[in-house]
Parts: C-alpha cells; sequence; structure tokens
C-alpha cells in the first residue's frame, strides 16, 4: 500500500511539474504573444474599417451623381411649381428617406452584432485554451485568422471578383462566335457551341437571344467553359444561336438616343437575316427586360411572317404587379417619378439614365438586405467560410463571375426605351391587354400574339425578388401561353439551370412536366 501511494504521489508531483513548467514557459512567452496579438488586433481593426468605408463609399457614389441630376432638374421645376407645393413634396422626399434608412438600420446593426458576437466567442474560447493549457487555438492564433480574414474581404475577394473578368461573359474575339450583322446601335453574333465536335444542325429551327439593356449580355454567357452559359446550352444542341449585342452607348450617338421603333427596326432586319440564312422561322428568346423588349416590337407587327415563336424568362410584363415595387414607387411623391432625377449628360450633349444610379434605386426598394453594413457582413460571413483554416482565402469561380456581373455589368440606358419600361412598371395593362406603350403610333394588344399563331414559353424563378411571378405571368390574363418555374433568384436560370447536369438541365423535362426553354425550342423543330 506504502508503494502504491509512494508511487501516486511521485506520478502526482511529476504531472505537477510539468504543468508548472509549461505554465511557465508560456508565461515567458507571454510578452511576445501578447505583442503579436497586439499587432494582428490593430492590423484587422485597420482593415475592417477600411472594409466599411470602401462598402459606404461603393454604395453613396451613385448618390452623387443622382444628386447633381436631381438639382439640375430641380432648378427647371422649382421655377414651375409654387412654393408651398415644393416644401410639402420635400417635406413627403424627407420622410421617404427616412423609411428608407429605417429600413436599413435594423439589419445594419444584426448584421454587425451577428460578427462580432461570432468574434467574441472565439476570442473567449482561444483565451480559455491559453488560460487552462486546453489544446486548440489559441488567442494569438485567433486573431491572426481574424486578421487575415478581414484582410481577404477588402482585398483578396474584390481581386477574385477582378481575376474572373477573363472567363466570365461573351469575349466574341475568342473565337466562339461568328459577327453576322450590325446596325448603328447592335451587333448580332452567332454563338457556337464550346465543344468543336457539335455543329450546327442544317434543319434546326433558330434562335434569336435578346438581353436586358440595364444587365448587359454577360449574364447569358456566365461561365462557359464550366459549362454554364445560357446561350451556350441551345448551341450545345446544335441550334443556329444568336445573340443581339448592344454597342458602346458611351461612344455611340445613335444608341443614345434610340427610341423604341429604332430598336424594332434593328431587330427585323436581324431577323430576316437569320430567316433567310436557315428558311425557317425565328424563335425571339427575351431574357429580363429583353423579353418586355421582344413582346413589344411583336404587337407592333414588324416582325411579321418573321417570328413564330417567343421565350420569356424573368421577364417584368406588367410591372405594376410588383407588389413590393409598387408599394415603393407609391411612397415617392409623384413630383420625384421622372427619369430625369436619374439622367446624365454625355460629352455629346445627348442625355442618358444612369445604369449605376438605376441600380441603386433598386438597392433603395431592398434597403434590409442591400445597406453598405448588411452587404459587408454578408460578404464577410461568405469570405469567412470560403477562407481555409490556415487564413488563405479561395472563392470559386460561380460565387466570383456572380459577384463580377452585380457588381460590374450596369449599363447606361438610352431614356426612350427606359421610359418604355418605367411606364410598364407604373401604367397597367388595360383590361382588354392593351400594354401603355405605343410603337409606329400603334397601340400594343396582345391579340395579335394569337392572331398570328405565336407560341410563347413563360419563365419565371420561383425565387425572384426582382421581377416576381405575378409580374411576369400577367399576360396569361388575355392569352394562353406555357409556364416554366425554375427554383431560385432572378439569375439562375442562367448560372445554376443552363449547366447541363443540373436539376432543371434547360434542354430537358423537369418536376411536373416542366419545359426548360431548350427543350421547348428543340421540340418545336418536331412541329
Amino acid at each position: 500500500m506504502e508503494n502504491d501511494n509512494s508511487e501516486y504521489f511521485k506520478k502526482m508531483y511529476n504531472i505537477n511539474t510539468y504543468a508548472m513548467e509549461d505554465y511557465q514557459q508560456k508565461i515567458v512567452k507571454l510578452p511576445a504573444d501578447l505583442l503579436e496579438l497586439i499587432l494582428h488586433s490593430l492590423n484587422a481593426q485597420q482593415v475592417y474599417w477600411l472594409g466599411i468605408l470602401s462598402y459606404f463609399n461603393e454604395f453613396s457614389t451613385p448618390f452623387w451623381t443622382s444628386l447633381n441630376s436631381f438639382l439640375t432638374k430641380e432648378k427647371e421645376k422649382i421655377r414651375e411649381v409654387n412654393l408651398l407645393e415644393t416644401m410639402h413634396d420635400y417635406i413627403e422626399l424627407y420622410k421617404f428617406n427616412i423609411q428608407i434608412a429605417e429600413k436599413g438600420a435594423g439589419p445594419s446593426i444584426s448584421g454587425l452584432h451577428e460578427f462580432h458576437k461570432g468574434q467574441t466567442e472565439k476570442f473567449m474560447e482561444a483565451f480559455i485554451h491559453f488560460l487552462f493549457n486546453i489544446d486548440g487555438e489559441n488567442i494569438k492564433d485567433v486573431s491572426k485568422i481574424n486578421a487575415q480574414t478581414l484582410s481577404n474581404l477588402v482585398r483578396a475577394f474584390p481581386q477574385a471578383i477582378q481575376d474572373v473578368k477573363k472567363e466570365f461573359g461573351f469575349h466574341f474575339d475568342d473565337g466562339g462566335y461568328a459577327k453576322i450583322a450590325e446596325t448603328d446601335r447592335f451587333t448580332l453574333y452567332q454563338v457556337f457551341s464550346r465543344d468543336r465536335k457539335i455543329k450546327v444542325r442544317k434543319k434546326a429551327k433558330p434562335i434569336m437571344i435578346v438581353h436586358p439593356y440595364v444587365l448587359g449580355a454577360n449574364i447569358l454567357s456566365f461561365l462557359p467553359d464550366e459549362k454554364k452559359s445560357y446561350a451556350h446550352a441551345f448551341a450545345d444542341q446544335g441550334i443556329p444561336t444568336y445573340v443581339r449585342i448592344l454597342k458602346d452607348i458611351e461612344e455611340n450617338h445613335s444608341l443614345q438616343v434610340m427610341t423604341g421603333e429604332d430598336d424594332a427596326r434593328d431587330m427585323r432586319y436581324f431577323c430576316e437575316i437569320i430567316k433567310n440564312k436557315h428558311n425557317k422561322m425565328v424563335t425571339l428568346n427575351g431574357f429580363c427586360q429583353g423579353g418586355f423588349i421582344c413582346v413589344c416590337n411583336l404587337l407592333s407587327g414588324e416582325l411579321d411572317d418573321l417570328v413564330d415563336a417567343l421565350i420569356t424568362c424573368v421577364s417584368p410584363i406588367d410591372g405594376t404587379r410588383s407588389k413590393a415595387l409598387v408599394e415603393y414607387l407609391e411612397h415617392i411623391p409623384p413630383r420625384f417619378r421622372d427619369l430625369s432625377y436619374a439622367s446624365k449628360e454625355l460629352p455629346s450633349g445627348n442625355r442618358v439614365v444612369d445604369g449605376k444610379v438605376m441600380s441603386w434605386v433598386y438597392k433603395l426598394k431592398s434597403m434590409e438586405k442591400e445597406a453598405p453594413l448588411v452587404t459587408f457582413s454578408r460578404d464577410l460571413a461568405s469570405v469567412e467560410s470560403m477562407s481555409l483554416p490556415d487564413g488563405s482565402f479561395h472563392i470559386n469561380k460561380t460565387a466570383a463571375a456572380l459577384m463580377h456581373w452585380l457588381m460590374y455589368d450596369r449599363l447606361d440606358l438610352p431614356l426612350a426605351i427606359t421610359q418604355m419600361s418605367f411606364d410598364s412598371y407604373t401604367i397597367p395593362i388595360t383590361s382588354d391587354g392593351t400594354l401603355p406603350v405605343k410603337l409606329f403610333g400603334r397601340e400594343l394588344n396582345f391579340r395579335r400574339m394569337k392572331e398570328h399563331g405565336i407560341k410563347w414559353l413563360i419563365c419565371y424563378g420561383e425565387g425572384d425578388d426582382l421581377v416576381d411571378k405575378d409580374t411576369t405571368l400577367a399576360a396569361l390574363d388575355y392569352i394562353d401561353a406555357e409556364v416554366t418555374p425554375f427554383p431560385k433568384g432572378h439569375g439562375a436560370i442562367a448560372t445554376t439551370w443552363s449547366h447541363p447536369d443540373s436539376e432543371c438541365a434547360l434542354h430537358k423535362k423537369f418536376g411536373k412536366g416542366y419545359r426548360g426553354p431548350v427543350k421547348y425550342q428543340l421540340d418545336l423543330e418536331e412541329g
């Protein structure tokens, strides 16, 4: 028994001695560790505030452009409107701004709270590890990784988004396209499969894809080499695939001053070329605003005997049915519901609608999701999830390309074209199916679609918070059309579901027998 006790005490003595020596070593190292901790913390604080300032700057830059346009327009209106009415309008505008600020304040505080709460928990856990000699991350390592994560957000994240540019979108000089025709405003390209073994089928029905003015074309060729490309999904089936591309509005006078009639004439010209080349009627395929433009041009009669089928994807047909946007617009005093407040003057002297300002206006509508501190917190969480255990950073191409599209693909818009879309969001379609815009002085009524036997597939996103379901399906009150819902949001048809192996692949049937747009086009060939 004595031997057992002796061995026990000897063992405990050794353990305590080891623990004491280990603790003493830590104490000796403590000043150096504290110094490193302080340096990492200071670096983190610096990068943290730099990040917040950059997010605020990115958000507020369009505001200054808008403010300049606002002041220019108000110089005119202030002379036309009596003082009492002006004061009332300004008070209402002030109330509107307060409402926007309140919408963003709560989520901003919540987002930062969650971040700092998480950081505090990590630091406390690391401190306990140090204090009680528990294996795991120590406080020095945690502070280092935290500083690295913030640096990834402010430096590595934007750089990764920039770097994906060479793989994202259309690159018409890479040999995968052919320039077919052009007008003063547009260029028509044929899109070929990235797989050189796939050839264009001679008897296939041709399709022309029309991108939105404001979001640009690149979303329709998201990551072609990753097999995530809406346009290439058609070309990969041997379909003669064409895409109408806007020229540079900054340098093109004709585009700056173009009208809806100009768009219709150019579309007719391209359809004539495509029809003559393939000896088949053309299918028009409009994405987002491009779909609304296609509908207007078809209803004008300019495309008679050229187009016999239409596909629209997440396209706003009657914007007044967008509950969130209508509610948003109703809070803006009527005086300020004027596109002039979002316009800018180009060196040519022509005024165009500023694409960045329009994008900013949509952000204001969803301020609870788009406030600077909200996006900062959201991006920080994303970067943290993409960071490796050592603090290094890797972002997948899909996420980088999506961010590139959201950040950089915002084009300036011709005033007349934007007015057409604006009217569609502020004036409802009449009970007999007449749109709130005219082309060539003609009323645009849905009955023309039925009279000319134009087949129509309408695709919408079930989670689309930009163009909701009721807005895309408005035409069903007047004519019949096939409908295909897609999971997820506004861009998912072009990004997620364009991959041939995805659950809702565009060239297949899925769900309850729904046809993707490529499948729809293939079936049109068979009659």
